[in-house]
């Protein structure tokens, strides 16, 4: 160093290194591994911290176990102990609807993600459903219940198939598709009776069955600009031929080949622009990532849910064809500057195709040892529940990890994640063979 670097070359790399930005990223599954995987690769990002992280998300981060995603007063007192954190990503929707975008921020903390009113809209889906119905965003006919007996009359006199919605957060798994009647008076039970979602099913909402394909479509927000993103499709079946029940995302690729350009303006100008000024006019600012679960029929674009964050596992394809520095976006979104800021994507295509444990999305066990061979370039593998145990990798979830490959076209990447994928072993792992199987 000092044979070879002057005075003035000395202070302009120090002052250079002094002015990166480090980051702590809420959260510890295969969204969050992407959300890392992106900000590492932004030159304006110093150190990354990770609460709680995973195994796969220490290989890039500080990871702090000792902190759940849902501990507020513990993130709080940890950003305070550390000047150094120029930012804090929340990126799970527990703590978003906790409110913990607000506790940072009433601390004068930089923080992205929406606050917890804006996030109702993932949290309460009366209320997406209300906000819909008032700004005329196109979504299935609905009713909301309280009341087990008044929603016991209401699905007596239902068509059949209807859907059944725990109205809070339930992991992507509150929603029941019932064919029947039979199967709908035990659904309502599940759901109001038995709390098999806990108190995420004291408010119910009943609605149509929609039929079409589904698309995700995420966009950036500032409060006033909405920006989205390149399209995607998930799988939240969890056998093959979307068969068995519904989980939090088995597999996913993006671009959606099902979606045109004109489609893609559609949604815009009859979803994402109406949601943001309709929040606007509600007096709720939504800063962060907005998500619309879409049911697409013919020219047919009907909501199906909102989130208030990255999709898992959209994430994991979304974000490895961004060209754009992430952290830039994540700055602008809280400033308010998005519509200065050009985002683009790269031409290739994305597939993830997701490991899950024996048993998953019910009871399965933890602690399996996982074995990861040599994968090929252009793959990445995005841990979900993973974790160290007396120094080997092993399951710590019910996803567990996803493989991600890129390539020009979806049938190649398609080909290159099933190639890689079965690089992965653990007992009783088991993944769905037939993503983009139709290619």
């Amino acid at each position: 160093w000092d044979s070879v670097t002057s005075n003035t070359e000395k202070d302009t790399l120090t002052e250079e290194t002094h002015m990166k930005k480090n980051i702590l990223v809420i959260g510890g599954g295969g969204r969050e591994h992407a959300i890392i995987h992106a900000l590492s690769r932004s030159p304006e990002a110093g150190k990354i911290y990770c609460a709680p992280g995973n195994a796969g998300i220490a290989a890039l981060a500080e990871c702090h176990p000792e902190i759940k995603a849902t501990d507020l007063d513990g993130v709080v007192a940890f950003v305070r102990s550390h000047p150094d954190i120029y930012m804090t990503v929340v990126a799970p929707d527990d703590p978003l609807a906790l409110g913990m975008v607000d506790r940072l921020e009433a601390e004068g903390f930089r923080a992205f993600g929406p606050r917890a009113a804006a996030a109702r809209l993932e949290a309460s889906k009366s209320f997406a459903k209300d906000l819909m119905k008032k700004y005329g965003i196109p979504t299935a006919a609905y009713e909301v219940f309280t009341d087990y007996d008044a929603a016991r009359a209401y699905i007596d006199g239902c068509r059949y198939p209807v859907v059944l919605k725990a109205d809070g957060l339930a992991l992507g798994k509150g929603v029941l598709i019932c064919e029947t009647h039979e199967q709908a008076v035990a659904g309502l039970k599940e759901i109001m009776l038995d709390k098999a979602f806990g108190s995420a099913g004291n408010t119910l909402v009943v609605e149509d069955c929609l039929t079409g394909f589904e698309c995700s479509a995420l966009a950036f927000c500032d409060g006033k600009t909405v920006v989205p993103m390149t399209t995607s499709q998930d799988h939240k079946r969890a056998l093959d031929g979307n068969k068995g029940l519904n989980t939090g995302g088995m597999g996913t690729f993006s671009p959606s080949y099902k979606v045109s350009p004109e489609m893609e303006k559609r949604i815009y100008d009859e979803v994402l622009r109406p949601t943001l000024d309709g929040l606007i006019s509600e007096g709720v600012e939504f800063k962060g990532v907005l998500y619309a679960g879409l049911m697409i029929n013919g020219d047919d674009i009907r909501v199906l849910e909102f989130n208030a964050r990255f999709g898992d596992p959209e994430t994991q394809v979304i974000l490895p064809r961004l060209a754009t520095d992430l952290l830039e976006i994540f700055d602008a979104c809280i400033d308010g500057t998005l519509d200065k800021v050009r985002i683009e994507w790269t031409g290739n295509a994305a597939v993830c195709i997701v490991a899950a444990s024996g048993g998953y999305p019910e009871a399965y066990e933890k602690g399996k040892e996982i074995t990861i061979g040599d994968m090929d370039d252009n793959v990445i593998v995005f841990h979900a529940g993973t974790a160290f145990k007396d120094g080997k990798l092993v399951t710590n979830g019910g996803r567990v990890l996803g493989v991600t490959a890129l390539a020009p076209t979806l049938r190649e990447a398609r080909d290159l994640a099933y190639a890689n994928i079965r690089k992965v072993h653990f007992d009783k792992m088991h993944y769905r063979k037939d993503i983009l199987s139709e290619l």
